[in-house]
C-alpha cells in the first residue's frame, strides 16, 4: 500500500502540470520548424533539406556523384608513333619535332595496357606512319592488334605515297580501314598545300591505293582539310566515284605550338577558313551521302591523341599538353589529363561500325 503512494502523486503532479506544458509545447513547435526552415534557406539557398527530396532525385544525386568517379574509357585512341614526315603540309598540326620512335617491345606493352583499359579501336598515325622502317614496324604493330589483342577495329591514316603492294600482301588482312589523306583533286592545289612530292601525282597515287585496298579486302576512307586553297573546290563526283566508306572533312585549326605561334614549325594562319565558308563547302556536299563533317569545334577536344611517348595530349587551351605516358603511371591515371570530351565524341560520330567484318562490303 506505501509503495502506491509515490504513483499517485506523481500522477497528481503530472495532471497538474500537463496544461501548463502542453501549452508551452504548442507555443514552442511552431518556432521550431520556423528556425530549421530559416537555417536550411539560408544554407542552401532555397533548396529542400535532403531528407525532404523525393527518392529519384537522390539516386540521381548519387548517380552523378558516382559517375564523376568512374574512369574515362578509351574506346578509340589514335597513335601518332612518329612526327616524321616526307611531306611539308603547311596547316600540319602534329609536326616533326622530334625523330623519336619507341622500341617496338615498349609499343606493344602500351597497346596492351589500352586493350586492358577497354580500347576498342586503334587508329596509327604520324608524321607518316609508313615512312618507319618501310611500313614493317607499322605492320608488325597493325598485326599485334588483331591477332593478339583481338581489338575490333585497327586502321591507319596515310598520305599514301610510301605505301606498297607487298605491305598489303604481309599486312592487309590485320587492317580493317586504311585512311588517305587527300585534300584536292587539283594537282597544283595539292603543291601549294604542301603534299607534292617531285614528280610523283598524289591523285593518281589515290586511285591505285583505292584498288588495292578493294583487292586485299580494306575498307577505304578519305580524310580532307578544308583550307583556303580548297574551300571552293567541288569535289562531288570524285569521290563518288572512289566510293569510300567514309569521307572525313576537317576544318582547318590552329594549334599553339605546333602550327601556330613562335615557336611553331609550321604558319597555319593563311589556310585558315571562317565557319561560314566551311559550312558552305559541306552545303556544296551534302549529296555525298559518306561525307562525315567536322568543324575545329567538334574537334578539338573529341580526340584521344598518344604521341610517339605514348602521352595523352590535351588541346583544351589551344595546344598540346601532354600527361605522363601510359608506360610510366598507367592507362587510367594518364587518362585524366587527356582534356578529352566523350560526350562530344559521341556526338560527332567517333563511334560507327569500324571493323570491316561488319562493314559488310561489296568488294
Amino acid at each position: 500500500m506505501w509503495m502506491l503512494m509515490p504513483v499517485a502523486f506523481a500522477g497528481k503532479l503530472l495532471s497538474a502540470f500537463r496544461k501548463p506544458l502542453s501549452s508551452l509545447w504548442g507555443s514552442v513547435v511552431p518556432w521550431f520548424f520556423w528556425l530549421r526552415s530559416a537555417l536550411w534557406l539560408a544554407r542552401g539557398k532555397g533548396t529542400q533539406p535532403p531528407l525532404q527530396r523525393g527518392r529519384g532525385e537522390l539516386q540521381e544525386s548519387r548517380g552523378e556523384e558516382e559517375g564523376a568517379d568512374q574512369p574515362t574509357t578509351p574506346t578509340s585512341v589514335n597513335y601518332h608513333f612518329t612526327r616524321q614526315c616526307n611531306y611539308k603540309c603547311g596547316f600540319c598540326f602534329h609536326t616533326a619535332k622530334t625523330s623519336f620512335v619507341l622500341p617496338l617491345a615498349e609499343a606493344k606493352r602500351g597497346l596492351r595496357l589500352l586493350q586492358e583499359a577497354g580500347m576498342e579501336k586503334i587508329n596509327f598515325s604520324g608524321g607518316e606512319p609508313f615512312i618507319h622502317d618501310r611500313g614493317e614496324y607499322l605492320g608488325k604493330l597493325v598485326r599485334f592488334c588483331k591477332e593478339e589483342l583481338g581489338l575490333p577495329s585497327v586502321s591507319i591514316v596515310s598520305n599514301g605515297s610510301l605505301i606498297r603492294e607487298r605491305w598489303f600482301q604481309n599486312y592487309g588482312e590485320y587492317l580493317d580501314i586504311l585512311a588517305i589523306s587527300c585534300d584536292s583533286f587539283d594537282e597544283q592545289v595539292n603543291v601549294l598545300i604542301g603534299r607534292g612530292q617531285g614528280k610523283k601525282n598524289h591523285v593518281e597515287n589515290l586511285q591505285k591505293l583505292r584498288a588495292w585496298c578493294r583487292e586485299y579486302r580494306v575498307a577505304f576512307k578519305i580524310n580532307s582539310v578544308i583550307n583556303r586553297f580548297n574551300v571552293d573546290e567541288d569535289m562531288r563526283e570524285q569521290i563518288k566515284a572512289l566510293n569510300p566508306v567514309r569521307w572525313k572533312v576537317f576544318q582547318c585549326l590552329l594549334i599553339e605550338g605546333e602550327n601556330s605561334g613562335d615557336d611553331a614549325l609550321r604558319e597555319a594562319q593563311q589556310f585558315v577558313i571562317s565557319d561560314e565558308e566551311f559550312e558552305g563547302f559541306l552545303d556544296r556536299h551534302k549529296e555525298v551521302s559518306c561525307l562525315v563533317p567536322e568543324s575545329n569545334q567538334k574537334m578539338k577536344d573529341s580526340y584521344l591523341i598518344l604521341d610517339e611517348y605514348m602521352r595523352f595530349l590535351n588541346c583544351q587551351n589551344g595546344r598540346k599538353d601532354p600527361s605522363k605516358s601510359i608506360l610510366d603511371v598507367g592507362v587510367e591515371e594518364a587518362i585524366k589529363f587527356s582534356g578529352f570530351d566523350e560526350k562530344m565524341f559521341l556526338k560527332r560520330g567517333g563511334k560507327y561500325v569500324w571493323s570491316k567484318a561488319d562493314l559488310k562490303l561489296d568488294w
